[in-house]
Order: structure tokens, then sequence, then C-alpha cells
């Protein structure tokens, strides 16, 4: 039990763990022998349990419809949700709290209302084939204001959720005016004349979203549809990868929590040589390791949850963000090796969530930033700020 843990926190984690344990794991097998999808209608149902809880807003003032949970509650939400594979926990669009606050009074009404209550799904556009984690260095996507239109031109990669996706929020530079090469973001309708789906690649992990490579081909969409400052999109940016940094952070604790439990059990009943293998000193080291990282990494999530509920310097909190990023995703993949390997052939195994893990957890050590573009954040933090701030 964490010290810090409220009682609406609490009430939070065991009723999102109880949906995740009666109605998403029960999928799991299901979606991973047909291509990460399952029923439509239990799809559906997913979804619709997911609104009613208020999910989509989780982090939206109750001004604006939503639940005005705090950073803290809504990674404790993240962490039970984490605990199932196949991605079958993004049965939901989330509008995170930076959108409250930038949003105009007309993307209020058309996007943001709509992700809360489940009429509109969004994705990201922002990486590119060169860019990589270098999105403010190498972004080549441009946006030129024409009349009262911006024309959008570039490729972008690895757009997650795209083909269940009503639009992008896509990140271009300036390609003229008094803003030039200043980075914008812009919310894109998918429908919009001059997109183009180039491909869907394959990727180790079955999930039914993919992430797809688009083309934007002088794509014209009108001024109402750039979000806040025309040279404030990398802030935005920025909050939305705290946000999902925080976020893998949760799930990835949730993962290795579901982890050490099932090989636990699996300890308990499995014999070799004679005797249970839960008695051998190298199988109890490694669940020990394992328990002992999950505490740690955990500890710190929390902390720094709590941090950003206290209004925490936004350019210190970067760089715990990016701590925790760090840590709970190689955490988690080291949790993994462990598991499969305690599980021996059976950890092998697509059925096993063993086998499913250790392939989708790798994913969160490149996306939204990988260890290495962490590892420079946090030591750059280090020089300009001080040993004293980042603990």
């Amino acid at each position: 039990m964490y010290s810090g843990m409220t009682k609406d926190s609490l009430e939070w984690q065991k009723k999102i763990r109880k949906f995740v344990d009666t109605e998403l794991i029960p999928w799991e097998i299901y979606a991973e022998k047909n291509e990460g999808n399952i029923p439509s209608e239990i799809e559906k149902k997913h979804q619709q349990l997911a609104i009613k809880f208020g999910l989509p807003g989780m982090g939206i003032s109750k001004k604006e419809g939503g639940l005005g949970l705090s950073m803290f509650e809504q990674m404790i939400i993240w962490e039970q949700l984490g605990r199932v594979t196949n991605a079958l926990c993004w049965c939901f669009s989330e509008a995170q709290d930076w959108m409250e606050e930038v949003f105009s009074d007309y993307q209020k009404k058309e996007y943001l209302k709509p992700l809360m209550n489940g009429t509109k799904k969004e994705c990201y556009a922002i990486t590119e084939k060169g860019s990589g984690s270098d999105v403010n260095g190498s972004i080549q996507a441009t946006a030129e204001l024409v009349g009262d239109q911006y024309v959008i031109n570039g490729e972008k990669w690895y757009v997650t959720s795209a083909n269940k996706a009503d639009f992008f929020f896509l990140q271009a530079r300036l390609k003229s005016g008094k803003n030039k090469n200043n980075h914008a973001l812009f919310i894109v309708d998918i429908n919009e004349k001059g997109i183009e789906l180039v491909d869907s690649p394959a990727f180790s992990h079955t999930f039914a979203h993919h992430h797809s490579i688009y083309k934007f081909n002088n794509v014209k969409i009108p001024i109402s549809h750039i979000i806040g400052k025309e040279d404030d999109g990398m802030s935005y940016t920025h909050a939305w990868f705290r946000h999902e940094r925080l976020g893998i952070a949760a799930r990835c604790c949730g993962a290795a929590e579901r982890l050490i439990s099932e090989v636990t059990q699996f300890t308990k009943i499995r014999e070799s040589g004679g005797s249970k293998i839960k008695d051998y000193q190298l199988i109890q080291s490694m669940l020990a390791d394992s328990v002992t990282e999950l505490a740690a990494t955990r500890l710190l999530l929390y902390e720094i949850c709590k941090e950003h509920d206290n209004n925490q310097d936004v350019k210190i909190l970067h760089a715990k963000c990016s701590m925790i990023k760090l840590y709970a995703s190689e955490m988690a993949n080291r949790v993994a090796d462990r598991s499969v390997q305690i599980f021996g052939g059976r950890g092998y195994m697509r059925e096993n969530v063993a086998e499913r893990f250790f392939r989708e957890l790798r994913a969160d050590r490149i996306w939204e930033g990988t260890s290495e573009i962490q590892r420079i954040i946090i030591a750059n933090s280090l020089y300009k700020r001080g040993l004293e701030n980042l603990i």
C-alpha cells in the first residue's frame, strides 16, 4: 500500500481492476488469434463501459464535462489498464488536460466533446521517416497559410490508431510568415482531400490499432483548425509527451504486476527434479528482483504524479517524466524476459501472457521518445537545473 493513496484512488483502482479482469482480459487470446480484433459487439461494449466510467474525460475538468481527476488518479487507472495485452485497453479516446486549456470554443465543440462522448477518435501524426525521436529538430512536414486556409504537405510515420480515427493531431513547420520554421499543431479530419495512406506495416505485437504511414499532399484545412498560437505547437506536443510518458510508465507497472502475479502462481505448481520450482534459489532471485524493481518504479511514478498535481516547474517535470518513462519501460522489459524464462517453453507460446508482453513491452523503450533520448533529456536537465531539482 502506497502511503499517499487516497480513498478515491483506491476506489478507481478497484473499479478499473474489475473492468480489466472481467471484461478485457478474457478476450486477449481471441484477439491474439485474430490480428488483434475482437467481435464488434464486444468492442462496442468495452467502449460503452469506458464511457460510462467517464474515462475519455478523466483528466478534463467537471466544468467541461469531465471527471476532473488528478494526474495521480489518472495514472492509477492507467496502471490497471496496463495489465491487459493486445491493446484492448485502448477501447476509448482520451481527451487530455492541455486540450481544455488551448482549444478554441469551436474545437471544444467539434473535437473535445466528441472525444469525451465516444463519437470521434483521434490519432497523432508527429513522427516522420527521418525525425524519429528528434521531433524538435527534424520535422519536415510544412503548413503554409494561404488566404483563410493552411496548406499542409509532408509524410508522417507510425500514426498509431489512424485506422480507427476520425482526425489527426498533426505537427508541421510553418513555411512562411513571421513564425516561419516554428512548429504548429493542427486538427486535420481524416477524410480531407489529399490525404494518402501509404502503408500499414505489420509489427511484432498483435493490435487491431495500426501504425500507418500517411502522405499529406496539399491538404487544405480552415484556419479554425490550428491549435492555440501559431508558434507554440511544440509546447503542446511537449505536454502530450509528458502525459504519454507517465501513461507508458503506469501501464508498464500494471504489466509487470500481472506478469509477476501469474509467473509466481506458476512456480507454485510447476515441478522439476522432484520439487516445486518456487523452491529453487535462481527462480527466487528472478522473482525477488522483479518485485523490488516494480515497487521502486511504482513509488517513483506516484511521486512524479503528485509533483505534477502540485504544479511542479514544467521544465523539471519534463525531465522527471523522462526519468519514469525510461525506468519503467526498462523495468517491465526485464520482468517480461524473466517471466518468459521461468515459464520455459510455455512462455514462448502466444497464448501465454508473458510471450505477448515480451513483444508488446519492447515498443515502450522506443515510442514517445527512445530510452536514449530520455537519457539525453535527463542529463541536459541535470546540467541546467542541478541535481537538487531532480531528486
